[in-house]
This record gives structure tokens, sequence and C-alpha cells, in this order.
């Protein structure tokens, strides 16, 4: 699914000598390499804070611990996506409430989100599935109505753009009230193990943040907030700091390697090929609406699990993100849900197929798999 020895290759000089250099340093926790790299995102992102931590995961709870989220408070987020989203909200004792998604981006559906707030809500987590933006323009709105925070999962589309409606740009997870990442190895920004970081403008809550992932110390021994333990360890942040540079370039490969499936799949009934932004086709050259960290199809008339076991058994990887919406995960599982609520993503959960998509992909690799799922479709 991805190239990772391919990309390194390409960077292997600059990467072998700031990991030798963090070896040699013995700076391996809170090092030098983990300012610099804090300051290069911050940079990037154009957001005043960068809190690196452990990983996306972490990121996602520590967003929530630092807003100050109590037991009981409800938090909106979409049911189509990976368990962590749903997984921090209930480990905080905090009230998941999980909604529809829209059919062609796969991000939460607004309407959806409107009908779910209730008096206990307090936040709303958009997911930015696949590479591109939820409506950010339309859950700010919601937000500022009724007085909720918006934390941003941004571990699947860092380095994309969200436009909106005033024409303004801004980059994903920078948006709402805190935003978190993932630096996991498949990430369109990866490292070489686990990390993750946390983004906001706020100072005073950049301020708590940093003491929650280092155990609620600003001072050593002096313990002001709960907190946990969550760093980016050093030769990490050297790793993310050699790949930071390259993030637009890998993100215009993806878009490069999507616009060839989709002009592949263009007259194929049976597949439909993702969908941008309405207002943006996102696989043009200088479109930065999705950056495609997964490349997803949908199967109609088709058996799904038939096709992926076909694809396995000619060499090519894919996967099924995801094939169980969370409510109905045994462990979310709530009487409150009623299945005529969750028709698109029931659909989804059926129907999705998701294909290599990196940085190394080439147009041989792409016709040998898109042939073979033509074939397959078609058969």
């Amino acid at each position: 699914m991805v190239d990772l020895k391919g990309q390194y290759e390409k960077i292997k000089a600059e990467v072998n000598a700031s990991v030798l250099e963090v070896i040699e340093s013995t700076a391996y926790i809170n090092g030098p390499k983990v300012h610099e790299f804090q300051k290069q995102l911050e940079n990037y992102l154009d957001v005043k804070h960068v809190i690196p931590c452990a990983n996306g995961t972490d990121a996602l709870q520590i967003a929530m611990m630092g807003l100050g989220l109590k037991p009981g408070d409800e938090v909106i987020t979409a049911d189509f996506t990976f368990a962590a989203t749903v997984e921090v909200i209930a480990l905080l004792g905090l009230t998941p409430v999980l909604v529809d998604v829209y059919p062609d981006s796969f991000n939460i559906d607004i309407e959806a989100i409107r009908k779910a707030i209730g008096p206990k809500t307090r936040a709303i987590v958009p997911v930015h599935l696949f590479g591109q933006c939820a409506n950010m323009d339309e859950i700010m709105a919601l937000a500022t109505e009724h007085d909720l925070f918006v934390i941003e999962d941004n571990a699947q589309a860092i380095g994309a753009n969200y436009t909106f409606n005033n024409g303004a740009k801004q980059k994903a997870g920078t948006i709402g009230h805190v935003g978190a990442t993932s630096f996991f190895p498949s990430k369109n920004l990866g490292c070489y193990g686990d990390g993750g970081a946390i983004f906001t403008n706020d100072d005073e809550l950049a301020h708590t943040i940093r003491g929650i992932v280092n155990h609620g110390m600003y001072k050593r021994y002096h313990h002001d907030v709960v907190g946990v333990n969550s760093r980016l360890d050093s030769i990490q942040a050297a790793i993310l700091s050699a790949k930071l540079k390259n993030l637009d370039s890998y993100g215009k490969a993806r878009q490069q390697a999507a616009r060839k499936y989709n002009k592949a799949f263009k007259d194929e009934p049976n597949i439909t090929t993702p969908v941008a932004n309405p207002d943006c086709e996102g696989i043009c050259d200088t479109c930065d609406c999705h950056v495609f960290h997964q490349y997803t199809l949908k199967v109609k008339n088709t058996d799904r699990d038939a096709l992926a076991k076909h694809l396995n058994e000619q060499g090519i990887p894919c996967g099924v993100y995801y094939p169980i919406p969370l409510h109905r995960q045994k462990a979310y599982a709530d009487e409150r849900y009623i299945e005529g609520d969750f028709p698109v993503t029931n659909a989804l959960a059926k129907e999705v197929i998701s294909l290599p998509m990196h940085t190394e992909l080439d147009d041989e690799q792409i016709e040998f798999i898109t042939s073979q799922i033509k074939s397959f479709v078609n058969s």
C-alpha cells in the first residue's frame, strides 16, 4: 500500500546523517531536533503552536483533556472512520455521538451534526478522511452558534488546504480550536516509528497542552495539571524534519497517481472514483485540497471482498477502510443508535476498497492494478 523503502532511498543521506547526529548528541528526548521540527511545522502550517507528542491517538486525547471536557459531555464525530477517534472519547468518560457521512467525500454530514446537537454537546470532531477536509465553513458556524469546541482529526490530511467560502485558504488541522495529527509511518508525513502532534492558535490552550504531554509539569517535579507521558523522541523528529520539506511534492505525486487512476476508471459504470470538494477537482496541477492519503473506490454490482481476494492473489495490496461501522463495534455499541440513521456508512462498509497510493507509484504499476480491477468487475 505504501513504498516506504523507495521513499527512504531518495532522502537516505539526510535521514541517516540526522539520526546519527541525534545518537551522537545523546539528546534522545525533547532534544534540539524536536524543537527544530516543531518550529518548522509551525512555519509550514502557519499556526502559532505545534506541540509534538508520542502518537496521533494521544494527540486527540490530549487535545480533549486540554479543552477541559468532563465525563458525560457529548462529543459528535463521524461513524465512518478509524476507531482511535471514538476510542479517546470513551477513554475520557465522555459520551461519543456518532453520525453519518456524505457518500461522495466520506466526510461527516453537516445536517447529521446539526440534528445530533443537544444540551450535553460540548465538541465536534470532524475527521478529514482520506486526505481532504470536512466542510469547515459549516462546522465552525455550528460551533459558534452552539458554543462548541472543534477538534480536527487531521491524521490523514496533513498538507491539505481548505478553501473557505470567501476564497481564503488555511491548512487542514489549524481551523478549529485545536487539531491533532499522526506521524505513523504510512501517513503522508510519517516517521519511522510512532509520533503525533497537536496544533492550536490559542496561547492558553497551548500552555495547558504542553504541561499535559509531560506529566503535567512546567517545572521539573512540579505537577500543575493532570498529565500523561507523551513525547515525540528526537530521532523521529529528525526524520520528520527531513521529510517535511518534501511534503508538498509528496502530495503532488499522490495527486498525479490519483489522476491516472481516475482516467483509467473513467468509463467504468460499476466503479466510482474519489470525489473532491464540489468547488475543487482535487487532482489538477494547481489544486491542494486533497492530498490522497488513501485512494478509495466504491464498487457496485461487484463482490468487494472477492475483488480484494483477487487483487491479493495477483500480488496487489489493497485495504478496506472501514469494513465495520463504529456504531456496530462491540466496544462502542449503544442502544441510542438506529440503523436507519447510518445509511451511507452502512453502504460504504460494503462498497469501499482502497488501492496502493504513495509517492513511488509508476505508470506500469498503475496500469497493472487498474487492468486487474476492470477485468474483475466486468467478468
